[in-house]
């Protein structure tokens, strides 16, 4: 069975810094593409980052600069470096990755990140 379990969030002063993971329950290769969504609260979710279908990184324009995505492919596990961060970056954070033969999205439960002072 396939499973994302996220980990990471929490609350953090802006200008903070938090880095999200989220762990596969099998090969990170299964998954194409592969990244992370947020949604706040009464707002739809969106993209943050992404590995795309070619292999390159996407970013949504709000976060460029401040957040990086990478793999650990021998660890199974998806991270997402927060840097700067805003409260405007507050919400809950979703791992994503689509399953590259049979096109299933798979979803993670979700992390809460707060950003406040």
């Amino acid at each position: 069975q396939v499973q994302l379990v996220e980990s990471g969030g929490g609350l953090v002063q802006p200008g903070g810094s938090l880095r999200l993971s989220c762990a596969a329950s099998g090969n990170l290769f299964t998954f194409n593409p592969m990244g992370w969504y947020r949604q706040a609260p009464g707002k739809q979710r969106e993209l943050v980052a992404t590995f795309t279908t070619g292999g390159s990184t996407n970013y949504a324009d709000s976060v460029k600069g401040r957040f990086t995505i990478s793999r650990d492919n021998a660890k199974n596990t998806l991270y997402l470096q927060m840097n700067s961060l805003k409260a405007e970056d507050t919400a809950v954070y979703y791992c994503n990755g689509r399953h590259r033969f049979y096109s299933i999205d798979y979803w993670g439960q979700g992390t809460q990140v707060t950003v406040s002072s």
